[in-house]
């Protein structure tokens, strides 16, 4: 019997949306990749007192809260939350949070996993499917969006991403990007997205990004994921007050990897966070090179990530005594 359980959990990149037309009964759709850095990683304890600890454990609290009354659970548990994936960056740190939290408390109370249950009970993963199924697989991944009888958006495709390639991420700690309300609220006010748009971004998705990737074609895949991301970023200028960037200082960072030769530049959800790709550790450290006199001139922040093949990290401590 476990009398703590440690839940490592992965961010992730949104890279886009797959059709937000609608015309054919399914909505969004959504295609992203797990990443080695930033992480959430939190300890769960049982506890005389309930206590929380550490980034974003108000948070982390009422997801436990929530769900330990979902299940009938009348205990004190204490929590700690080592690191966190930093919020409203586009790096999906709730949807994670939730399901560490969530898987954290099962593991601990001997209940089997009920990921999907659990986001929809703790209301994450609402529009897209990737948080939760990058949660439990890893690696890069489709979902199918939103159907008339859809609960969580289902997994349709899912490929290894190429373990030499890199993951160049630049962060804007000073900007939040759009979410809660504010996001509801942005989506009411875009208009009408265009089916052949849509048809492109579906086309560049299936016969360009995916066997790029399977073919570990570096070229191809960032070209699919740029142009994805130049009609997505177009679309929801208006709500980022008319630039395809959540931040500006992002935005030139981007321009400038662009220039020097990165591939598929774009921002992850609703940003602030930018990201770029590289076909190996040297190539990704050189660009970043090229650019960090812009970055830190701007107060930015740039990290070089491996892609992730694996879902959740769950270890827990058995004690010989339990108190």
């Amino acid at each position: 019997m476990f009398d703590s359980v440690t839940v490592t959990a992965s961010a992730r990149l949104h890279l886009g949306f797959l059709d937000m037309n609608g015309g054919l009964g399914r909505r969004f759709g959504s295609l992203g990749l797990a990443i080695d850095r930033p992480a959430t990683r939190l300890t769960l304890r049982r506890a005389a007192a309930p206590s929380a600890e550490g980034p974003d454990k108000e948070r982390a609290s009422r997801y436990l809260a929530h769900l330990a009354r979902h299940l009938g659970l009348a205990k004190a548990y204490a929590l700690t939350v080592h690191e966190a994936i930093p919020a409203h960056a586009g790096l999906g740190s709730g949807t994670q949070l939730a399901l560490a939290v969530a898987t954290a408390l099962r593991r601990l109370e001997g209940l089997p996993p009920d990921h999907s249950n659990d986001a929809l009970l703790l209301r994450r993963g609402a529009r897209s499917g990737i948080g939760l199924g990058l949660f439990e697989q890893g690696g890069f991944i489709v979902d199918g969006g939103h159907g008339a009888r859809t609960a969580t958006p289902p997994v349709v495709a899912r490929l290894e991403f190429p373990p030499q390639w890199r993951v160049i991420i630049v962060l804007d700690p000073r900007t939040e990007g759009v979410h809660g309300g504010e996001e509801q609220a942005a989506f009411a006010r875009l208009a009408d997205f265009e089916a052949d748009l849509a048809a492109e971004i579906c086309r560049l998705v299936l016969i360009k990004a995916l066997p790029a990737l399977a073919e570990q074609d570096i070229g191809f895949f960032g070209d699919a994921i740029a142009r994805l991301q130049e009609i997505a970023g177009a679309y929801f200028a208006p709500a980022q007050g008319g630039a395809p960037y959540a931040s500006a200082a992002v935005a030139r960072v981007m321009d400038e990897l662009r220039l020097h030769g990165a591939r598929g530049t774009g921002q992850s959800s609703w940003g602030p966070t930018g990201f770029a790709f590289a076909a190996d550790a040297t190539e990704a450290r050189r660009l970043c090179d090229v650019v960090r006199a812009t970055a830190a001139a701007t107060g930015l922040e740039m990290a070089i990530c491996k892609g992730v093949n694996h879902g959740v990290l769950v270890e827990g401590e058995t004690f010989a005594t339990i108190k």
